[in-house]
């Protein structure tokens, strides 16, 4: 019965890394959603990831907070990818995204008051050079 306790703590260490993967990282500041009042959407523009060096790195760096340092990497995203632009501050875009196709992350719809973006999708910091209007 010695193969039952390996067995468990891969299975714990797999539920783990997994758990650790869904969960997007804190950002230092929070993507505020609803800041055009309640009369628009949370987030009411639709955009995408564009203008990306295919022979670069070939992603965008999603950031804990509007600038490059001190705010840190928390997640990358590729050509294509959709983005809900909450709000801007200078070149950079506070974002909220899907992290799996067709997922509803609640922000195309009024929101009463102006409050921080909590999920369920993903949300951070994006510079505006890569990314183009869709509709909004």
């Amino acid at each position: 019965m010695t193969w039952r306790k390996p067995l468990v703590l891969a299975a714990a260490l797999g539920l783990s890394i997994a758990a650790a993967h869904a969960q997007p990282a804190s950002l230092d500041v929070p993507v505020q959603a609803g800041a055009d009042g309640p009369e628009l959407d949370a987030c009411p523009r639709l955009a995408a990831v564009t203008g990306l060096d295919p022979k670069g790195d070939d992603f965008l760096s999603v950031r804990s907070g509007p600038g490059g340092r001190p705010y840190r990497e928390v997640d990358r995203i590729h050509t294509g990818q959709r983005l809900s632009v909450c709000e801007t501050r200078g070149p950079w875009f506070g974002v909220v995204y899907a992290d799996r196709e067709g997922r509803d992350c609640g922000v195309a719809t009024p929101w009463p008051r102006r409050t921080a973006y909590a999920g369920p999708c993903r949300s951070g910091w994006v510079h505006r050079r890569y990314v183009t209007d869709l509709a909004g």
